[in-house]
């Protein structure tokens, strides 16, 4: 039985996908272990290592569906890894040829170029969705653009923004992390093919090692770098902390939208699902579940982040455990990524956010939130720290006597003889203290690719 949610018949899709659990589960490793192999041998009959005939022969015969899994399982324990046991397996497959298998390999060169193949389709995935999330952000700013509502900082009313303002500044950080997808893969998207210790001793003459690891790297359409990296991880490692990025970017968006969605505020809410978020106890309740499992996903995957860096510190040219770190770290950083963009692309996608709302909260303090503008407005003439401490006055008067901060400004005789009561009026009025908060919000829904 599953003890991980990941793998939970119950929570599997709520911090997952299908989609992303296909790329990774047990026989999809294996077959691009599998595929590396072939790959090999192919490549090392180019090079004229092998015979052509034994990579052929190769090709055609090993495949997933021929192993034992429960030998391969068995043999796996006993050694530590599961490579020479499915080696031992696929030379079986290939008759005579099969001595050609693995030539010249070690079993950390298998196993990660399976996983960069695996990483490749994942980043693909994942790439695909936070298009998705792009675009949903887009339209969800463009709707909003001029749509005002209250700005907050330590939970209190600061200044007027717009709604858009708010999702924008989301998206800006969603913009950048597209492009560190395409910076990342000339990092991480690279063969692995070094030998027993990166030298590619059993290769003889270097040009046949290097030759074989730039053929190999032709046949899988990856990078070939220029020196092994058995035990340099930055790669792995930068993958999963742009996975731990985009989480925590998205548990940005979750906590905002959470509490926007408060009892309290009341300014949007989840899309509508007949029962989502439904109490077993409370008819009433209408829980924000999306945000939750996305909340959830992001402190996740920040623990795998720093599995990851855990996993870089490694001894001389093999490790003695780091590595096994990343068997974890990597796959599951993965589901957890997709699980929380699933969640994120389903929540915007159908927000339900009330305008009226955002109005009548962003008037609860009487006028308190534009107190800035009266107190910039006041400065040229009183000077600012003068200005600051005469409308700080104001506002203990106005939350003190439950009055609008406008009519205790314009009973004070030190603000009203140096700006009209228009002026003041037009000052206390939040529509028009909106600064460059709708401009900058167009720049970035517009320079949105």
């Amino acid at each position: 039985m599953p003890v991980s949610v990941l793998d939970s018949l119950l929570f599997r899709d709520m911090f997952g996908t299908r989609e992303m659990r296909l790329l990774f589960e047990e026989r999809a490793f294996l077959e691009r272990c599998i595929e590396t192999e072939t790959a090999l041998a192919r490549a090392q009959a180019k090079v004229g290592l092998i015979p052509t005939e034994a990579a052929a022969q190769i090709t055609a015969s090993c495949a997933l569906d021929k192993l034992d899994f429960e030998r391969l399982r068995k043999e796996t324990e006993i050694v530590g890894y599961p490579i020479l046991p499915l080696v031992r397996q696929l030379s079986e497959m290939s008759g005579k040829a099969g001595g050609y298998i693995h030539w010249g390999a070690t079993t950390q060169d298998i196993m990660d170029t399976a996983v960069v193949l695996q990483c490749r389709a994942a980043l693909a995935q994942l790439e695909s969705r936070l298009a998705d999330l792009r675009q949903h952000l887009r339209t969800l700013g463009r709707r909003h653009l001029t749509t005002v509502t209250a700005g907050r900082t330590h939970l209190q009313h600061a200044l007027p923004i717009t709604f858009g303002y708010r999702v924008a500044v989301w998206l800006s950080a969603f913009e950048r992390h597209a492009q560190r997808f395409a910076q990342l893969k000339e990092r991480v998207l690279r063969v692995q093919f070094g030998g027993a210790a990166g030298t590619l001793a059993s290769l003889g003459k270097p040009e046949n090692g290097l030759a074989t690891r730039a053929a190999l790297g032709a046949e899988l359409g990856l990078l070939v770098p220029d020196i092994t990296w058995h035990v340099a991880r930055d790669g792995f490692c930068e993958t999963i902390q742009l996975l731990a990025l985009i989480g925590g970017s998205l548990g940005k968006i979750a906590l905002d939208v959470m509490m926007m969605a408060s009892s309290e505020f009341q300014e949007v809410a989840e899309p509508f699902v007949p029962e989502r978020g439904a109490s077993s106890t409370m008819p009433q309740k209408r829980n924000p579940i999306s945000c939750e499992l996305i909340l959830a996903g992001a402190r996740m995957l920040r623990e795998r982040a720093s599995l990851m860096l855990d996993a870089m510190v490694q001894d001389f040219e093999r490790a003695t455990g780091p590595w096994h770190l990343e068997w974890s770290a990597v796959p599951e950083s993965f589901v957890l990524a997709a699980g929380a963009l699933y969640q994120a692309n389903f929540m915007l996608s159908g927000l339900s956010v009330d305008p009226r709302k955002m109005q009548k909260n962003l008037n609860i303090t009487g006028g308190l939130i534009v107190a800035e503008a009266v107190m910039m407005g006041l400065a040229p003439a009183l000077g600012r720290q003068e200005a600051h401490d005469v409308v700080y006055e104001a506002c203990r008067l106005a939350i003190e006597q439950e009055k609008p901060l406008f009519d205790v400004l314009r009973t004070d005789n030190a603000i009203t003889s140096r700006i009209g009561v228009d002026e003041l009026r037009r000052l206390t009025d939040p529509l028009n203290y909106l600064g460059a908060a709708t401009q900058m919000a167009e720049a970035v829904l517009s320079g949105s690719k």
